[in-house]
């Protein structure tokens, strides 16, 4: 097998953070020109403040941690967030004494999801908790939760602003959902790539390790190692991206099984640029290509089977390519096997794939193939080295 490693000039921007924070300053005082303008500023970044730990969710703990900035944008002395079934947080006056009745003042909006109201009676003179404005948190139209905004008035303002404050908390709680179904929906999408290409590649590494038991224990035993490695890594249950260097290592492991049953029939070449390995990547994203690469590149063909995998550098990008000498395959077919209109044997995950990298990163980066009958297959991949919401962790 040969290793080819490229080499690419590493330029470094200096001074970059400090000139970012003074425009940032900066529009500060521009936007401070006049009081509605600051006050229009302060709004939007107490929103911002506010918004984060509620992406993760209705939970106790992003509902404490937003608390103190929902309270900000409603001016109210206490504010209280409630889910369906309990008191999350309540945040301001009367904390020690109103604290315990909040789930009760939400009770009803939580049944019937209607604003309420409330006259608050308290013994203390000096607490300024006399009313209460209890609003409905809302998911796809359910109600999920109330937020409570208290103070010494029930102003229609105070209604208005509550009203407009749990609308935006709504959103919030909208985008949480969305991304823990693109989570669930990435986590079904692997384990169905799982169930297609493992019991195909379990099956021909464990009789080729088998082969070599007798003949050649040592190599059995380092065989049975590498299997190891590529399968917990493969059937890991953390994470929904890894680094490429990890992505390669296993497809390492994995050409190293396949070169143990095929001998010199496989050839590969890696060409590997080292500024791309620590490039964050969708788990299993490459390893389907390889596989149906060495299927097309070698089982399907007489003689020896050359593949070309290259990762290189292109500014913002990194630009891979798994490349097969095969048969190739019809392009109007592969089309209807990338939209999901047929299934082939031959296309082991590329409709996965190229989903998966869809959802990820856009349209623009799906899977490019070029193959016609009897000219081979090049898969060609397109990955932002940075892009919101993906890291290797």
């Amino acid at each position: 097998m040969e290793y080819l490693v490229g080499s690419a000039v590493v330029a470094a921007l200096v001074g970059v953070p400090a000139i970012v924070l003074w425009r940032v300053m900066r529009g500060r005082r521009e936007l401070g020109t006049s009081p509605a303008e600051r006050a229009t500023f302060e709004t939007l970044h107490t929103a911002s403040l506010a918004g984060p730990p509620l992406r993760a969710g209705l939970t106790a703990d992003g509902a404490e941690r937003a608390s103190r900035h929902l309270r900000t944008l409603l001016n109210s002395a206490a504010l209280a967030i409630t889910d369906g079934e309990r008191l999350l947080v309540y945040d301001g006056a009367g904390d020690d004494h109103h604290a315990d009745q909040a789930f009760e003042h939400a009770a009803a909006t939580l049944k019937d999801g209607r604003i309420q109201v409330l006259t608050i009676d308290c013994d203390l003179l000096e607490c300024p908790i006399r009313h209460a404005v209890v609003v409905p948190l809302t998911t796809d139209d359910r109600v999920v939760g109330a937020l409570a905004a208290y103070g010494q008035n029930a102003s229609a303002g105070l209604v208005r602003a509550a009203q407009e404050v749990a609308g935006w908390v709504d959103s919030q709680l909208e985008l949480a959902e969305l991304d823990r179904s693109r989570t669930l929906l990435m986590e079904a999408e692997v384990r169905a790539l799982r169930a297609q290409i493992s019991p195909h590649f379990i099956y021909n590494s464990l009789t080729t390790i088998a082969s070599f038991v007798r003949t050649d224990p040592e190599r059995a035993r380092e065989l049975l190692l590498e299997f190891a490695d590529f399968t917990r890594y493969s059937f890991r249950r953390h994470g929904e991206f890894t680094t490429l260097a990890e992505e390669l290592r296993s497809i390492d492991r994995y050409l190293t099984l396949e070169r143990a049953r095929f001998g010199d029939q496989l050839q590969v070449t890696l060409r590997i640029a080292p500024e791309v390995l620590p490039v964050a990547v969708p788990f299993l994203c490459l390893q389907p290509l390889v596989e149906n690469a060495v299927r097309h590149g070698l089982e399907s063909k007489d003689g020896v089977g050359r593949i070309t995998i290259i990762a290189e550098d292109a500014g913002a990008e990194c630009r891979i390519s798994v490349e097969d000498d095969g048969l190739g395959m019809d392009p109007e077919k592969l089309r209807r096997v990338l939209a999901g209109d047929i299934a082939s044997a031959g296309g082991v995950g590329l409709a996965n794939v190229d989903e998966r990298l869809r959802h990820v990163y856009g349209d623009e980066y799906g899977l490019v193939v070029e193959t016609a009958n009897g000219a081979g297959t090049k898969v060609n991949v397109r990955l932002p080295k940075y892009h919101p919401g993906v890291s290797a962790r």
